[in-house]
């Protein structure tokens, strides 16, 4: 991996999966409260597994701790329920996962944006790299 110096160094990394169950096997008790934690997530989704209604629950709860208004909340979850609507219909119209889809999506994304959504993949990481750095080199923490 590139160091802060610019050099290439060699590191272990891991994903997060790795990284939570490494958690999970180490014995102290600094690492109880995130053991907590996890079983707490855990238990939660196993209940939205049975009552999926949690999981919209905590979405819209997630998303007002964002700052986000109910008219986006709203709008997010019926463009949500519409899209699977749709995935439904090409299914049952015999358009097949991952390719079909992607290209279907992509026309989709082009008439709504006029970007393909690779170039607005593109963008957002170019926008977001720009906000970061001139966030950093003109505001003072």
């Amino acid at each position: 991996m590139m160091a802060q110096d610019g050099k290439m160094r060699a590191t272990d990394v891991a994903n997060v999966e790795t990284i939570l169950r490494l958690i999970q096997s180490v014995p102290s008790k600094k690492a109880e409260p995130i053991k907590l934690w996890l079983a707490k997530v855990g238990y939660e989704r196993m209940q939205e597994m049975t009552d999926p209604e949690k999981a919209l629950d905590r979405s819209r709860e997630y998303w007002q701790k964002q700052g986000r208004s109910e008219k986006w909340i709203q709008q997010r979850m019926t463009g949500q329920e519409t899209r699977n609507k749709l995935m439904d219909y090409w299914a049952e119209s015999g358009v097949k996962k991952g390719e079909e889809f992607a290209i279907l999506t992509n026309i989709i994304h082009q008439e709504w944006s006029d970007l393909s959504v690779k170039s607005h993949k593109d963008l957002s990481i170019y926008l977001k790299s720009f906000f970061s750095i001139y966030l950093k080199s003109h505001v003072e923490l």
